[in-house]
């Protein structure tokens, strides 16, 4: 493993890491030893939700992880379908920033993957929409609020090129 490899959403910096690396990705300089969260959700397309829910709870479940709550899609925008979340034990809770993956009933012929990526202010999201727009970026959700999800949930998306989505998220119940 290369020094300054940091694994997404679990990066315990050691004497071995490198802060100023790290900084490049959270935007700020952290501490030899501090955990930093890169990662904020996941979602994942699957063919059976029940199947699905059920493999991932029991596979998470040593690590922490349980299923919270689901995502109604008739109570948000077009376009958002119906999710169901599994989370690490700090999710939703207000103590730390957490991790979650969403399910969500694969399409026909659907690929790709859809990563939140934390940011610690609203202008950090704004920043990362417009720098990946700049990069050649399709839009798919300018920066705003994102009440349908829940009050202080700030978020923008984006496409890369083979379709790929990326969700810069600030969530201001979220420490820093």
């Amino acid at each position: 493993m290369h020094q300054d490899f940091v694994p997404p959403g679990i990066a315990v910096l050691t004497g071995g890491r490198n802060p100023e690396v790290i900084s490049k990705f959270t935007h700020r300089r952290a501490n030899v030893g501090e955990t930093v969260q890169l990662i904020d959700h996941v979602y994942i397309s699957v063919l059976n939700i029940d199947k699905s829910l059920a493999f991932y709870s029991e596979a998470l479940k040593p690590l922490g992880w349980k299923v919270f709550g689901n995502y109604d899609s008739a109570s948000g925008p077009k376009g958002v379908p119906d999710l169901y979340g599994i989370g690490d034990d700090s999710y939703g809770s207000g103590k730390a920033v957490g991790s979650s993956i969403w399910l969500r009933r694969r399409k026909l012929g659907e690929t790709g993957l859809y990563l939140g990526i934390v940011c610690n202010t609203n202008e950090l999201v704004d920043a990362a929409y417009a720098a990946a727009i700049k990069a050649g970026g399709t839009d798919e959700g300018k920066p705003a609020d994102r009440t349908y999800f829940a009050p202080g949930y700030y978020a923008a998306n984006v496409a890369d090129f083979d379709g790929n989505r990326l969700e810069f998220v600030h969530k201001a119940w979220n420490s820093k």
